[in-house]
């Protein structure tokens, strides 16, 4: 059977995290690769309480179709939570979604034409990139540098006809930076002045390891801010739970648009979600997350310092998942990669996170699901394999 894709269909390709995804699933791999939070921070005993409950005290609505806009009593909870940020948030300014990933898709079907400017980061999360492009912006990508996106590149020309910038302020994927408040405040201050939409996709930001969280842009600038975040990071991505903040005229669109796509996210997982927040689970197990982070950070960088031969330069993030490697100009990191898994180790290719103009000679490093035993190992070889290329010899290199 030929199937008649449609031209949206077919210009899709598929992720390449997911595709290298595929490789590492083999148990001798160290992958450095997924984006994916650590199984050991996993609340299972909390979600086997939360659960019982819900089935035994709220079956009846748990196991029912459900409002379009989300369980109310978890979004009062969230609103609430937002409003202690230094600008109010009311439960109907906040939308529930099937993870943030499906928030990114309809914030693009709302506000995105053939041809619409679209101002992102650089690099940016190859996620968003998937979820726009779907519906063929075009994109601008904005200077950036260690500390991320620079404001004061936004002129007036760049703005112009633009639907919005995206923006990750918080330990970036891929990066790892995090938005220092100056940018924050001077980025909020154009986006009042032009009335530029900002979409704010925060789901690292519980994650600084010493638990010092900026202002959000939304704080800074609420009218023009789009906010996305997750419950993926802080308490399980396989609960596929998100959720957007935003004016009441937009997330009414959202609603309308999300009633073609699912209906509703499900009432169950939102039950057990608010069994959960509401009695103040995450103010103890967060900073548990942050110190298993911040352990497996410092292993990783640790082991960059010994291993990485001169020229290779990373980044030192605060909080988050990722590190940022710039290697030499001479060397391409998807060729690195196929060498790379041949030694049973992986990474991700910075390529794929640029919108225009990629950058072969960088990566992006996770350490959150390796012990630190393993980070070592793994960078050993990466190390290696590095100073190989460099060194022009093609000799494979021996596992241990």
């Amino acid at each position: 059977m030929q199937w008649p894709f449609s031209r949206r269909a077919n210009a899709l390709t598929s992720s390449a995290i997911r595709e290298i995804l595929k490789v590492t699933e083999q148990p001798d791999v160290i992958s450095f690769a997924g984006g994916l939070p650590s199984a050991a921070t996993f609340p299972v005993e909390a979600m086997q309480v939360a659960t019982r409950k819900v089935l035994e005290e709220h079956a009846e609505s748990a196991l029912q179709y459900g409002p379009s806009e989300g369980l109310g009593k978890l979004r009062e909870w969230i609103a609430a939570e937002y409003s202690r940020d230094g600008a109010e948030v009311r439960p109907s300014q906040v939308l529930l979604t099937t993870g943030s990933q499906q928030a990114l898709d309809l914030i693009a079907k709302a506000l995105i034409d053939p041809g619409s400017r679209v101002l992102v980061e650089t690099p940016t999360y190859l996620g968003a990139l998937q979820a726009f492009s779907l519906f063929e912006p075009e994109y601008v990508s904005v200077a950036s540098d260690d500390q991320g996106l620079l404001p004061e590149t936004l002129t007036p020309e760049v703005i112009e006809g633009a639907r919005f910038l995206y923006a990750l302020p918080n330990f970036q994927n891929p990066t790892g930076r995090r938005l220092p408040l100056s940018r924050r405040e001077a980025l909020a201050a154009i986006a009042r002045e032009h009335d530029l939409p900002i979409v704010e996709d925060d789901p690292y930001g519980d994650l600084d390891y010493q638990g010092e969280r900026l202002a959000s842009l939304r704080s800074l600038a609420p009218k023009q801010v789009i906010h996305l975040g997750s419950f993926s990071k802080v308490l399980a991505p396989g609960l596929r739970l998100g959720y957007v903040i935003a004016d009441d005229a937009l997330i009414a669109k959202l609603v309308q648009i999300k009633q073609a796509a699912d209906l509703h996210t499900p009432s169950f997982t939102q039950q057990v979600v608010y069994e959960i927040v509401s009695q103040g689970f995450l103010k103890g197990h967060i900073p548990e997350i942050r110190t298993l982070y911040a352990e497996r950070c410092q292993a990783m960088l640790a082991a960059l310092e010994k291993h990485m031969p001169e020229g290779v330069h990373w980044n030192r993030p605060e909080g988050g998942m990722f590190i940022w490697v710039t290697l030499p100009e001479s060397l391409d990191s998807t060729e690195l990669l196929t060498e790379a898994i041949r030694e049973r180790v992986a990474f991700v290719p910075g390529a794929p996170f640029y919108a225009t103009a990629p950058q072969a000679n960088t990566l992006r490093l996770s350490f959150v699901t390796v012990e630190p035993a393993r980070i070592e190992e793994g960078v050993r070889r990466l190390g290696r394999l590095v100073a190989r290329q460099l060194g022009g010899t093609s000799e494979h290199l021996p596992l241990v």
